[in-house]
């Protein structure tokens, strides 16, 4: 079996860098087939590695979440970023966020160990549809509500036409294709408006509904598949935040 310096067996998996890797041996934190690593080891594929007595190198099933983000979190796995997601949900396995959304902004995010389905969502521009609630400081005016669904100038482009309605005088929901950076944000403060509050409420065919603010749940057999079936002619990769 091909033989592998044990740091870079541990960066291979996703678990850290292979500086990192290096330090967590010094601290005594690595362990090979149950016994203490040392600096500089060597590994095979068949060998068990574990940080902190978790196992690192077992195979895992894939995992899908549909997570409520809370505000204050921010989408990253940089565990070391104050009020990261990964240590806010503190997964027993390793995942990771599907896209963005804002540290100021709350609702719908997937979180998974999947990479292929990662790519092939942030891919599917026109099958990824994204519905948020937005709350603003002054009312609401159907010159705004137009404006909005027929495409704002932002980002030295001219937004795609989406829908839009009216929920209440400060409260609208809209429906996007698209995912420019702060795209929202951009579009309300173009027209003037200052976003107060903005929620995701829905990626594609998965909604909130009752999951709790903090808290996730798994997609359903046939979520998955809906998914599955809706990326299956994803084209040109465009992902950001709101």
């Amino acid at each position: 079996m091909e033989l592998k310096r044990l740091n870079k067996a541990i960066s291979e998996t996703g678990f850290c860098s292979r500086r990192a890797a290096d330090r967590l041996i010094e601290e005594g934190k690595v362990s090979i087939n149950g016994k203490p690593a040392e600096l500089g080891e060597k590994v095979t594929a068949s060998d068990i590695i574990s940080v902190e007595g978790k196992v690192i190198t077992k195979e895992v099933a894939n995992i899908y979440l549909a997570f409520n983000k809370p505000v204050g979190i921010t989408c990253t796995t940089d565990t070391e970023i104050r009020g990261n997601i990964i240590t806010f949900l503190n997964y027993p396995e390793r995942i990771f966020p599907i896209g963005r959304l804002d540290k100021p902004s709350e609702g719908l995010i997937f979180m998974t160990n999947d990479g292929d389905i990662v790519n092939k969502i942030l891919r599917a521009k026109n099958n990824h549809e994204k519905e948020y609630l937005v709350r603003v400081n002054r009312r609401i005016t159907l010159d705004f509500l137009r404006k909005m669904g027929n495409g704002v100038p932002i980002l030295d482009t001219i937004t795609d036409k989406c829908t839009v309605e009216r929920m209440d005088d400060f409260t609208f929901k809209i429906v996007l294709t698209q995912g420019l950076n702060r795209q929202i944000r951009r579009m309300c403060q173009y027209l003037d408006y200052e976003v107060r509050s903005l929620k995701r409420t829905r990626i594609m065919n998965i909604s909130l509904d009752n999951i709790k603010v903090g808290k996730y749940r798994s997609f359903t057999k046939d979520e998955l598949q809906t998914i599955l079936d809706l990326v299956g002619d994803s084209s040109k990769t465009e992902e950001a935040s709101h």
